[in-house]
């Protein structure tokens, strides 16, 4: 099946302080994504996972490799470009209008794949009113985020779990291909997991999925493929039973707890 989101040889070098000292992020990560596949990205901090997140979605610059997306290359592409060809990301942290309600956040989520004059919420909203392809989009990510009770809550009164599922909804909104999630559980007790994590099962199929979490329940239920990376260099990449047996894995990140 072909990728719909491909790297070859990717890497990042930061440099940092009075002399430059080159620090590497990342190294050389080759990887191929097919729709209705998810990929999972596991190591303990300073592996290189959020470096890893920032490039895919175009929120800093490779310093070597190339990038393709739906078998174009995208090296070099900013984010918002990205976006408008197909991928979509949430972040460590709730990214919503916390002032405004569900609806009207799904309402700009979606007049962003053709908006045409500069952001402002209000301006936006207007022009959203009057689309019907733009209800329409806002109106399927409710029902697919499971968030169809909720529409006219402001942002704000939703509890934790309910604002992440907003988030993953306005990324819904943009239709993308491929979702790049980065810590969706964060922050989650028992039964927001739990619903998180259906609502992830569900979105498997129709996209390229990349998921980048610490709750290693969470990622070994969703992920068809594992990497484990350790100081921004891949060690391991398998089906989530072969990462358990990996010596080298349990030696570096999983340790006893997966024994």
């Amino acid at each position: 099946m072909r990728a719909v989101i491909r790297t070859e040889k990717l890497g990042k070098v930061y440099r940092s302080g009075f002399f430059r000292f080159p620090f590497t992020g990342l190294k050389d990560l080759d990887l191929e994504v097919p729709l209705g596949s998810t990929f999972g990205f596991i190591g303990p901090n300073g592996a290189g996972k959020t470096t890893l997140t920032h490039l895919l979605s175009g929120d800093i610059s490779a310093s070597s490799g190339e990038l393709w997306l739906k078998g174009q290359s995208v090296t070099g592409w900013p984010h918002h470009r990205l976006s408008l060809n197909g991928l979509g990301r949430s972040y460590q942290k709730t990214n919503v209008f916390l002032a405004l309600s569900v609806w009207d956040n799904l309402m700009l989520a979606a007049q962003s794949r053709g908006a045409r004059v500069p952001f402002h919420p209000m301006a936006w909203l207007s022009l959203a009113a009057k689309q019907q392809a733009v209800r329409e989009r806002a109106e399927k990510a409710m029902v697919m985020a499971g968030l169809g009770a909720y529409q006219s809550w402001v942002a704000a009164n939703l509890n934790h779990g309910a604002q992440r599922q907003l988030e993953i909804a306005m990324v819904l909104a943009t239709e993308p291909e491929v979702l790049l999630l980065d810590e969706p559980l964060a922050g989650m007790g028992a039964a927001e997991a739990e619903t998180m994590v259906a609502l992830l099962q569900q979105l498997k199929q129709g996209h390229a999925m990349l998921l980048v979490e610490h709750d290693m329940d969470a990622v070994f239920a969703l992920a068809d493929v594992l990497t484990v990376m350790v100081n921004g260099t891949v060690i391991a990449t398998g089906t989530p039973q072969d990462i358990r047996a990996d010596a080298k894995v349990q030696a570096a990140y999983l340790g006893e707890a997966s024994a």
